[in-house]
């Protein structure tokens, strides 16, 4: 009897960290399931498609990055659909749908998926299924897995009345029963008494531990990612160096703590040397990367619960295995070929990266206790969406404490290797100018601290942010010391590259108002503005410069009031014209006294000068920048700036978002915010 053609559906995606083609390739995955077959492609490789020709549905799948803008992989694609000279009815016979990956922490939600689904429209495409948009502010399961249950009867649908329009056949599409559903109820039969006794005892849900209705359920499992990397250790020895083209190593030249007392976080200042090399320029408002391995105790975690402490200076050679299933499989271009198991695990995966369910589902098989598999199977489940959320993701749980609370696991490396994205640099803002310090580049940061909650027993550190803070402990200065007291350490070395901003930069125009709100270490841009300008008026004494203010806000005044010297400097010399400052915990303990309240925080200070500064903003072509914390403050910001908008101008709240919109379009609101 002949086989019968299944039928197919293409998935395009765009991805800048992997986010986006992790999820495509996880339906490209179950596709088989539903009696279909998935093409998957990322949206640069335009040679492998042709949209205007493409007779099956298309599922789009596109992530957004920095400020609103397109991941490098979608760039040419968007510039494509973009182009004037495109008939209205270009894509006529394109069906499609799309999931667009954003934060609502900033501003610019899901921007590139919106701009290409509004562009598709507008080229005569049409959906056979609701876009559907996925925060990861709040957990992109939430739309995500609703998105994805319902994408396939949609497909199926499409399939069918693209194929009667066609005067095709229509081919019958039915899903297949699923393995994973199976395994689950045979696992929770197991399970069942071992989680029964545990009940008796566990009044709360834990990472390793369920209650009903949960532990009783039946679950719809994820489909097991297809394996397709083959590992073959190598006995040869070869000595290895950190390896990255675009990095520079540099020495720290100065490492200072910039906080006092126990109750605030710990903010260090770092200079480095870059004289050596000349290629490294940047301005005020620039960023660079650092590239950091992950911490050493972690990865002897690892190696020992692989297996692999005794041949961890063996050489990796990967190969994509014969017989896999997974389309597109290539092995992971940031993984060095034949570099040790040790740098693999230090320098090329990102071991901190918070599980996804896919990578849980295939660590189900890799569990020896039957407890322990069911527990696996219910966190990757639709079933499990609530405690997957509690116990790892809101926890930013990873790998190596996953393996430590579920003893029994042991994957093999290649599962490491397919599912672990690689490991990112962290970028860090400038804080200096190169014409007050040539051939130097500082930034400024906090010791990131992790609490202790489920899964992780003790708290742990940030992993750039505690890696640098270890390296420069020999030569730190420390408040009340001076730098003698170092004795003669020799100086770290790091290895960084510089991001330079296209946008956060101070105006061209010296006459134009400057308005700047940095809290914490988000100060660290606008030191490099106010060195410039301060420079600027000592040259150009001719020039009228336009007023600058800077809102800075931290907890103590004697604990965390960075630069404090330079600042007052700064007003002094008349470089700065305002300067607002507000201490919130001196705030809140002085009002709990009976004392005068004061600003708590700095949209609490923009309030406060609310009129000044929205004339400078809407009349005087003043430019406003806000660097810190996205999930917080820069929101906070934004509301006020929505609620300071609107009574200048006497507008709705629709007409305050729309000047702020403006605003961004003009380059005159600007941020550098982080999550």
């Amino acid at each position: 009897m002949p086989c019968e053609k299944q039928p197919r559906f293409l998935i395009l995606y765009g991805s800048q960290k992997g986010q986006a083609q992790s999820i495509a390739e996880g339906i490209a995955d179950e596709a088989a399931e539903h009696g279909l077959v998935a093409e998957i492609s990322c949206l640069s490789r335009h040679e492998e498609y042709r949209l205007e020709r493409e007779s099956a549905p298309v599922v789009f799948i596109v992530s957004t990055t920095g400020d609103g803008e397109p991941p490098d992989t979608t760039l040419k694609f968007v510039k494509t659909i973009r182009a004037k000279t495109l008939p209205s009815d270009f894509l006529k016979n394109l069906q499609y749908t799309l999931l667009a990956l954003g934060d609502t922490n900033y501003a610019n939600f899901c921007n590139c998926g919106k701009t290409i689904d509004k562009r598709l429209q507008e080229l005569g495409a049409n959906h056979f299924y609701a876009t559907g948009h996925a925060d990861d502010g709040t957990g992109l399961e939430v739309v995500l897995d609703p998105w994805i249950e319902g994408v396939w009867d949609a497909i199926k649908a499409a399939l069918s009345k693209m194929s009667s329009s066609s005067g095709l056949p229509s081919t019958e599409v039915t899903g297949l029963s699923s393995e994973s559903d199976v395994a689950a109820a045979k696992s929770a039969q197991e399970a069942q008494t071992d989680q029964v006794r545990e009940e008796c005892v566990v009044a709360e849900p834990s990472l390793t531990y369920s209650l009903p209705p949960l532990s009783q359920s039946s679950l719809n499992v994820p489909a097991l990612p297809p394996p397709y990397l083959e590992v073959t250790l190598l006995l040869e020895d070869k000595a290895e160096k950190v390896s990255g083209s675009t990095f520079y190593e540099v020495p720290v030249t100065n490492a200072v703590q910039m906080t006092r007392g126990d109750s605030v976080k710990k903010a260090l200042l770092l200079e480095l040397d870059i004289s050596a090399h000349p290629t490294m320029t940047y301005m005020p408002g620039d960023s660079f990367d650092v590239l950091c391995p992950n911490r050493a105790s972690e990865v002897d975690a690892v190696l020992l619960r692989l297996g692999l402490q005794d041949q961890k200076h063996q050489r990796v050679q990967l190969a994509v295995r014969r017989d896999t299933q997974k389309r597109g499989a290539q092995t992971p271009p940031h993984v060095p070929d034949n570099c040790t198991v040790q740098y693999l695990l230090t320098w090329c995966l990102e071991i901190r990266s918070v599980p996804k369910k896919a990578f849980l589902r295939a660590l189900v098989d890799c569990a020896g206790d039957s407890g322990q598999k069911r527990r696996l199977q219910e966190l990757c489940s639709k079933q499990g969406s609530a405690d997957y959320n509690r116990f790892i993701r809101d926890s930013s749980l990873c790998l190596p404490e996953l393996l430590t609370e579920f003893s029994s696991c042991t994957p093999p490396l290649s599962l490491l290797i397919e599912h672990l994205p690689k490991l990112q640099p962290r970028p860090y803002s400038a804080a200096s100018s190169t014409l007050r310090h040539p051939g130097r580049l500082r930034f400024i940061f906090t010791v990131v601290e992790l609490p202790a909650c489920p899964g992780r027993p003790e708290g742990r550190r940030g992993l750039c942010s505690g890696w640098l803070a270890d390296l420069v402990a020999p030569v730190l200065v420390c408040p009340g010391t001076d730098e003698s007291s170092c004795g003669q350490a020799q100086l770290p070395q790091i290895h960084v590259r510089m991001r330079p901003s296209g946008t956060f930069h101070a105006p061209t125009d010296p006459t134009a108002p400057l308005i700047m709100v940095g809290p914490g270490t988000g100060l660290a841009p606008f030191l490099g503005f106010l060195q410039q300008r301060e420079i600027e008026r000592r040259d150009s004494p001719e020039v009228a410069f336009g007023e600058t203010w800077l809102f800075f806000g931290c907890r103590h005044k004697d604990g965390d009031y960075l630069f404090r010297e330079e600042l007052e400097g700064f007003v002094s010399s008349g470089t700065l014209t305002h300067l607002k400052l507000c201490f919130s915990r001196d705030a809140a303990a002085a009002a709990a006294a009976g004392g005068e309240e004061a600003a708590v925080y700095v949209q609490h200070n923009l309030r406060l000068h609310s009129q000044r500064v929205s004339r400078l903003l809407l009349r005087h072509d003043a430019r406003l920048y806000v660097c810190g914390d996205a999930r917080n403050m820069a929101k906070d910001v934004n509301d006020t700036l929505m609620e300071m908008v609107r009574a200048e101008l006497q507008l709705d709240q629709l007409g305050a978002m729309k000047t702020l919109a403006a605003l961004r379009e003009e380059k005159r609101y600007l941020q550098d915010i982080w999550g």
